[in-house]
């Protein structure tokens, strides 16, 4: 007989299990960890909604699926803001427009930069410096050796060093 996803005990230790873990996926992800702490939220919300519909040897899936599609609609949204933000902003000068313009540039080289590393190099990165992980359990969490976590944290680091050169 197979668990029910409807009992609240049920969805209760389904929660406890895989929250943490989801919304540290979508936060590497995105790198806003409100947005990661939302979808986190929004899919547990559908989970719960959609109760009955949900084999309980496929939640963790579903949770995944739900979340990756709300980050794509998240994507879209933030690029219409940021569209609708340049133009306000071209609008108001502020106090001083040329370091609010060099402030967001070097937000936007960063957070670039950042999201240009490959998805290994990334997420070791943040586990690393986020999540303030040791290699250790980096290398455990993701089930490759420590020297291939030191590895990628290497690579990481210097790709961000030859950005930053060129900043």
């Amino acid at each position: 007989m197979s668990l029910s996803v409807c009992e609240e005990k049920v969805y209760h230790e389904i929660f406890v299990e895989h929250a943490t873990n989801l919304r540290n996926f979508i936060y590497y992800k995105c790198g806003d960890l409100k947005i990661a702490e939302d979808i986190t939220q929004d899919s547990f919300v559908k989970l719960w909604q959609n109760c009955s519909k949900v084999i309980y040897d496929k939640v963790r899936s579903y949770l995944y699926t739900i979340a990756m599609n709300q980050f794509r609609n998240e994507i879209e949204h933030q690029k219409v803001v940021l569209k609708f933000e340049s133009r306000q902003t071209k609008r108001h000068d502020s106090e001083n427009p040329q370091h609010l313009l060099e402030q967001e540039e070097f937000r936007q080289r960063l957070e670039a930069a950042i999201s240009d590393l490959p998805e290994s190099q990334r997420t070791v990165f943040l586990m690393s410096r986020i999540d303030k992980k040791k290699y250790r359990e980096i290398a455990e969490e993701l089930g490759v050796s420590v020297k291939t976590i030191e590895k990628r944290m290497h690579q990481a680091l210097g790709q961000l060093r030859k950005i930053h050169k060129k900043i």
